[in-house]
């Protein structure tokens, strides 16, 4: 049995042939949108699935590539990282996202995207295929500003869903402008873990007077929608004096429901915040790294408003909250019926995201459930479930081969395809690895 096994994965690197077009036969294909099938087969034509199933047969002279004993799934969706934007957090002239400005909406993360990133491979390597490059930091939860303030509501710019490969922005692109990132205003805690702003920043602001800020925040966040409709009907009239304005033609999608709010809101209470505001102004909107969901669950049930759930291997976020508040929460959305997905809101650990997905399998989610959250419910949630987040006739061949459950942490990823590529799994860790084991 080695030695067939070590014959199979000698096979791997020779049989994925550059053209895009081979059949993968012999696996355990893990479709996700419907029932696995043993010994079954996946054919790829020009860098889309054409057929799936049992005992397909090649078209001669296409290559094969023999999957006994391994597995085919889905590549997997991180939906919410920098990549491509920062490099070294440390490092501020490798950081892309600190634009000035509180309004920035024409701002398009794609076109920042340098396709040389070396988080780019070390992501791919664990059958991370495509990604959500937002144009605001995790941070967006809210950050440090001087006095322990949080900072001001904020529209970063157009989130760009991409593959992770290409020579270029371009050919990585699958939505240029996915969503529309915000920072939802928030009331700023006078206490609790972390607080808001460095140590040295002074005395913390009162409850009143956070909520002043607060208040005044949100008329302005209004007042800017308000413009934007002006905007909109001024354009629509022809008037005679109008002219383009790219902050105003950049949220013309949002107002008009094709685009949606990446609302970052973390507590309960800005949870309730974005979908008001959301009514109220119309649009649709998803939660981004919500870290609670208290009794917001029959809320975004009813609005069919998803969420992109972060990381959940993390500290609770009060001090009195329980200590698997993290790795419980997506039950928590599960059971009410909330449509989420995964994001790692990060670069460093974005190749954990399985791992993520995982952990919350152990506290109670449904491990097809965890799958999904990885592939074609993000799919979905970004618009794109015609396109990749399943095996399906018809979607590129996003494709991973494995030895295993790919949430699973001893599970060797064998092989990566996007769009049919076979995807050369080298990256910056395996180079140091390589070196310092071979020191002398």
């Amino acid at each position: 049995m080695k030695l067939l096994a070590l014959a199979v994965l000698s096979i791997l690197p020779l049989a994925a042939g550059d053209d895009a077009t081979f059949l993968i036969r012999g696996a355990t294909v893990h479709p996700v949108a419907s029932p696995d099938i043993e010994n079954g087969s996946v054919l790829v034509r020009d860098g889309k699935i054409v057929g799936i199933g049992r005992n397909l047969t090649a078209p001669k002279g296409m290559k094969i590539i023999e999957g006994k004993g391994l597995h085919v799934y889905p590549g997997m969706i991180d939906s919410a990282t920098q990549m491509g934007l920062a490099e070294i957090e440390s490092t501020r002239e490798s950081v892309d996202t600190g634009e000035l400005g509180k309004y920035t909406p024409q701002l398009r993360a794609e076109i920042a995207i340098n396709p040389d990133s070396e988080h780019i491979g070390v992501t791919r390597v664990n059958g991370i295929t495509s990604v959500i490059s937002l144009p605001l930091s995790r941070s967006g939860e809210g950050g440090g500003g001087r006095r322990g303030t949080p900072p001001p509501s904020t529209i970063a710019g157009q989130a760009a869903l991409v593959h992770l490969d290409g020579w270029t922005w371009e050919e990585m692109d699958i939505k240029k402008s996915a969503g529309m990132a915000l920072r939802m205003p928030i009331v700023a805690s006078p206490g609790g873990r972390g607080g808001f702003g460095p140590p040295d920043a002074g005395p913390r602001l009162t409850y009143t007077e956070a909520k002043k800020n607060y208040d005044a925040d949100l008329r302005d966040l209004h007042e800017f929608f308000q413009q934007v409709r002006r905007y909109q009907k001024a354009k629509a009239a022809n008037e005679k004096d109008f002219r383009p304005n790219l902050k105003m033609e950049a949220m013309l999608p949002v107002i008009e429901g094709k685009e949606p709010l990446i609302v970052f809101a973390t507590r309960e209470r800005a949870i309730r915040d974005a979908v008001q505001f959301a009514d109220q102004e119309k649009v649709r909107a998803i939660i981004a790294n919500p870290r609670e969901l208290g009794k917001m669950g029959p809320e975004l049930k009813a609005r069919n408003i998803p969420a992109i759930l972060g990381p959940t291997l993390e500290l609770p976020l009060r001090e009195d909250d329980p200590y698997d508040a993290a790795y419980a929460l997506p039950q928590q959305f599960f059971k009410a019926g909330v449509r989420f997905a995964f994001g790692s809101f990060d670069n460093q650990f974005s190749r954990d995201l399985p791992y993520q997905a995982a952990t919350a399998v152990a506290f109670g989610l449904p491990y097809e459930e965890a799958l999904k959250a990885v592939t074609l419910n993000a799919a979905q949630i970004w618009g794109v479930a015609d396109k990749t987040g399943s095996i399906e006739e018809g979607k590129w061949a996003d494709l991973m081969i494995t030895d295993g459950d790919p949430l699973e942490a001893k599970t060797q990823v064998k092989q990566v395809f996007i769009k049919g590529k076979n995807i050369d799994l080298d990256n910056k860790q395996k180079r140091l690895y390589e070196k310092y084991l071979g020191r002398p």
